[in-house]
């Protein structure tokens, strides 16, 4: 198994996804039917849902639900994900009284790896080009994992266009704070299973999508998966795979050897890997002046214990960060708690920008 490092940037719904494919009982005849039928399912979504965006660094796909003169949430998926991370909330979400948009960042969904160099910091870019076009003055950003830390970016960048953070189990602790409290031995030990041989569903090259589809195809779970295909992408060898074949080089985590330079020479590595670990938080929130609304999972096996450096954060700016821990939860809270988490949101949003309804004398 690859380490913790990596696993914890993936979300814990595909986590599962190599014993999958050695449990398909399914013939192939009725997984083509449900494949086809997924294919449809997934145009059609796009076609109400799905849009581009030419920014100054990348054709940037992204998926939108309810009313664009709403309370804007603007969501950041987590590393190995997609905007379709929130479909299962995002209509609740809605009904709520809010506007949502789930983007694609760099190397995910729909989005391409721009020829030149880009950071975290980048895709913040990115986020304020689609506001100023959709002429939003201010919204609620929110990210998981690696996303939390682009939303995090985007309120040090433009934090006049931020109403609201949301932070998932990222973007409030430095992100190598883990590794550097580790021994040495202990620290080798977890870089040296990157180079693992074992085979996971992005070492994978099929070659259909069909043959891709079927691979992650979970047996277990209703429907035609449609969602499935927003994983797959056609690489530079043509063959169908689960994420572009340069994503491992853009997380400078293809090798052992990367994984320490990441954690230890932050400098010496690529600027998109570079700007995670050279983030500081703290910093970034020294003149806090919006509400955070900061998610903890909590766990035996928490990918990332940072509950004292979050309770401490929450301690230096009680007026602004609501701190809400989640017992017996790995490191995926929308999709181990989604009702709980979609509450949450809600609770938060609605308290940070009440409807008129609700300001009127009573």
């Amino acid at each position: 198994m690859r380490p913790i490092l990596f696993l914890l940037l993936i979300t814990t719904t595909y986590l599962s996804l190599p014993a999958v494919a050695q449990q398909k009982t399914t013939d192939n005849a009725t997984m083509k039917k449900r494949y086809l039928s997924a294919k449809n399912q997934f145009r059609t979504f796009e076609r109400e849902h799905g849009n581009f965006i030419q920014t100054n660094n990348v054709n940037m796909h992204y998926l939108s639900w309810g009313d664009p003169k709403k309370p804007c949430l603007i969501w950041i998926h987590g590393s190995m994900n997609n905007g379709y991370e929130l479909l299962n909330i995002a209509d609740s979400l809605v009904k709520a009284g809010f506007y949502v948009i789930a983007i694609d960042y760099y190397g995910h969904g729909q989005t391409a790896i721009p020829e030149h160099e880009v950071s975290l910091y980048h895709v913040a870019d990115d986020i304020r080009f689609l506001l100023d076009r959709l002429d939003i003055e201010k919204a609620f950003v929110g990210g998981f994992s690696r996303g939390g830390y682009v939303a995090t970016a985007f309120y040090d960048t433009y934090p006049e266009k931020v109403e609201g953070l949301i932070l998932e189990d990222g973007g409030s602790v430095p992100f190598s704070n883990y590794y550097h409290k580790l021994g040495t031995e202990a620290l080798k030990q977890k870089a040296a299973e990157f180079d693992s041989t074992e085979k996971m569903p992005w070492d994978t090259a099929y070659s259909s999508e069909f043959d891709a589809y079927k691979a992650l195809y979970e047996p277990d779970e209703k429907g035609d998966q449609f969602t499935i295909l927003a994983l797959l992408r056609l690489d530079s060898a043509k063959k169908w795979s689960v994420i572009y074949d340069k994503m491992m080089a853009l997380f400078n985590m293809a090798s052992s050897k990367q994984f320490l330079d990441l954690i230890l020479r932050p400098s010496s590595v690529p600027l998109f890997a570079r700007s995670i670990v050279t983030m500081d938080p703290e910093t970034i929130f020294r003149n806090l002046n919006v509400p955070l609304l900061l998610l903890d999972p909590v766990s035996e096996n928490d990918p990332m214990p940072f509950e004292k450096e979050n309770q401490a954060l929450q301690q230096k700016h009680p007026r602004w960060i609501s701190y809400i821990v989640y017992q017996n939860t790995e490191h995926n809270i929308h999709y181990q708690h989604p009702e709980r988490f979609t509450k949450d949101l809600i609770r938060f949003m609605k308290r940070t920008h009440p409807s008129p309804a609700s300001q009127a004398p009573q």
